[in-house]
């Protein structure tokens, strides 16, 4: 059978910024939560799974004709809060209330320049690779920096929760965007990355 690799197309951040990011690790210790590790935090912009070599040659070529048709940009990111916002329809399994958030997130404004290039990409992608898009709401810039563990966090009581919404004010200069690997270990998952491109200037 031939091996498959998880493969996601990401933007990566500069190191002082992911050293930012890391230290509000460390300001909620009591919330039931597996953080990010700071070299695996990055901006998905899209999800393709599990991939031969053959596809991964295919998407690494569309990468690349993508990402010269787009120039450099910025991102700025503005807040760190408990994400994705539930919708008011989305309750609990149980029937009360609403679902307890699924992850502490970095969130960024809304960027034209980057709506663009992952719209430009998954249409150029789903030409040519089979895989399923992320549905649900529209695409929101966020950086995951810790997923809740569900059952600890319905455990604490809803006023003993900690409030999580952190106003930053970070900028992000995109230069480039790469192809990645998730390998899952014992550890948790080690990101490689396997091509990186340069975006038109």
């Amino acid at each position: 059978m031939e091996k498959r690799h998880r493969i996601f197309i990401a933007i990566n951040l500069p190191e002082d910024i992911k050293k930012k990011l890391a230290i509000y690790q460390k300001k909620w210790p009591d919330l039931p939560a597996k953080w990010t590790p700071k070299d695996n935090l990055h901006i998905t912009l899209e999800f393709l799974g599990d991939l031969t070599d053959v596809e991964i040659g295919e998407v690494c070529k569309i990468v690349n004709e993508v990402a010269k048709r787009h120039k450099n940009f910025d991102i700025v990111l503005n807040k760190v809060l408990y994400g994705p916002p539930n919708p008011p329809s989305r309750k609990a399994s149980d029937g009360r209330g609403k679902m307890p958030p699924r992850m502490v997130w970095v969130e960024g404004e809304k960027s034209d320049e980057l709506l663009d290039l992952k719209n430009d990409l998954q249409e150029c992608l789903l030409e040519k690779v089979s895989y399923r898009p992320e549905a649900g709401r529209g695409f929101a810039t966020h950086i995951t920096l810790a997923r809740i563990l569900e059952w600890e966090f319905r455990k604490i009581e809803p006023e003993e929760r900690p409030e999580i919404n952190e106003e930053i004010d970070y900028n992000i200069p995109v230069e480039s965007i790469e192809v990645m690997e998730s390998e899952l270990h014992r550890g948790g998952p080690v990101y490689t990355i396997l091509e990186s491109h340069e975006l038109g200037i």
